[in-house]
């Protein structure tokens, strides 16, 4: 029995239709679960019925399987066994795509490397709706012919945070820019291949040209920020609609994200956004906080627990870092779902089940 500390933990194997299967009975009443609470989430935020928002979710799909047939042939599986439509789990890809602004998650990621760090350690906070701890688990996929990866996921998401075998990781942020709409497709959805899908692109991957190629390869919908680690480093992806920004980590090997554009190229984007959940202040924090105490280089572990001192840091209560539920009239629901730290060359996964203040980290073994 999964302690209450602990997320559940599934592994798969196979050729994507059978990886979709497994998952689907693995996890079948976390992707059903996941699935209401995903239309009435978008629900709440725009007015369209249910049926409207699995139209969208069909029209979608063939840009998804051009993009990756391999991926909805895995959708299509999951949807089999968890006795779901194929729109309805395609709706958990696409819900960001639905929603004001393509946000539905504000984070704070940090990668850190040599000099600082001996060995490449990643991780973020992850602060969303906490309706979602129930529908969250760790999951290995073996697939055939391609690399494995473990993500720490909502059940029937394509991919979403953490690493492969060959040591390529990913942590994802909510970036406020301009969306691709389409509006006369009957809903305002965005139109393109969904962001989740470009993800699992980067875990398929061998290098960070490969994930940059990912991205870039693909129609994109909605912006977003995506931190890759590669096993030759790490960078900061800024994604637009029409272009995709690669910040390397800098000499310092230290690399950290939020929620707002910092390319400078890119500048003037933040200026058309209000800033989600204090952005700036949080980003302004980790660069204060990075190595305010360490004697570098740091080792693996050093580096791990660096991360959680920083992801539990508490200026700015309860809307810092380490984020608690506020007042905020647009996002004070939203808190620290949990908070990841991944270290590829231990193969190792530390996850705090809610915010790390309160919650200890717990470890999992990555693919």
């Amino acid at each position: 029995m999964t302690s209450p500390r602990r997320f559940p933990e599934v592994s798969v194997s196979g050729s994507p239709a059978q990886i979709g299967e497994q998952i689907g009975e693995s996890c079948r009443e976390a992707i059903r679960g996941f699935a209401e609470i995903a239309i009435d989430r978008v629900r709440k935020t725009v007015n369209v019925s249910r049926e409207s928002v699995l139209i969208a979710a069909e029209a979608l799909l063939p840009l998804a399987r051009d993009y990756s047939a391999d991926s909805i042939d895995e959708l299509a599986g999951i949807a089999r066994a968890s006795g779901l439509s194929l729109s309805e789990v395609m709706l958990l890809q696409i819900r960001n795509q639905l929603v004001a602004d393509s946000a539905d998650a504000g984070c704070t990621s940090i990668s850190c490397g040599p000099p600082f760090c001996t060995e490449r350690v990643f991780g973020q906070n992850w602060d969303a709706d906490s309706a979602l701890d129930p529908f969250t688990v760790v999951l290995t996929r073996r697939p055939t012919g391609k690399p494995a990866f473990t993500s720490l996921t909502q059940a029937g998401l394509i991919a979403y945070i953490g690493g492969n075998s060959l040591g390529m990781g990913v942590c994802l942020n909510a970036l406020p820019a301009p969306t691709r709409y389409l509006p006369e497709r009957g809903i305002r959805a965005a139109w393109g291949v969904p962001h989740y899908f470009t993800v699992r692109g980067i875990f398929e991957s061998t290098s960070l040209p490969e994930a940059v190629h990912a991205v870039e390869r693909a129609e994109r919908a909605i912006p977003a920020s995506i931190l890759v680690t590669a096993p030759e480093g790490a960078a900061n992806l800024e994604v637009m609609i029409a272009s995709v920004h690669v910040q390397p980590a800098p000499e310092s090997g230290i690399l950290s994200h939020t929620n707002h554009c910092t390319n400078q190229a890119l500048l003037a984007v933040n200026d058309q956004y209000p800033d989600l959940i204090q952005s700036r202040d949080r980003l302004r924090r980790v660069e204060q906080l990075v190595g305010a105490n360490a004697v570098s280089p740091l080792s693996g572990e050093q580096g791990v627990a660096e991360l959680q001192r920083i992801f539990s840091d508490h200026q700015d209560a309860p809307r810092g870092i380490c984020r608690h539920a506020n007042d905020d009239p647009n996002h004070g629901f939203w808190s620290t779902v949990f908070s990841v730290i991944v270290r590829p060359a231990a193969r190792q996964m530390w996850v705090s089940r809610g915010c790390p203040c309160e919650a200890p980290y717990e470890l999992y073994e990555i693919a």
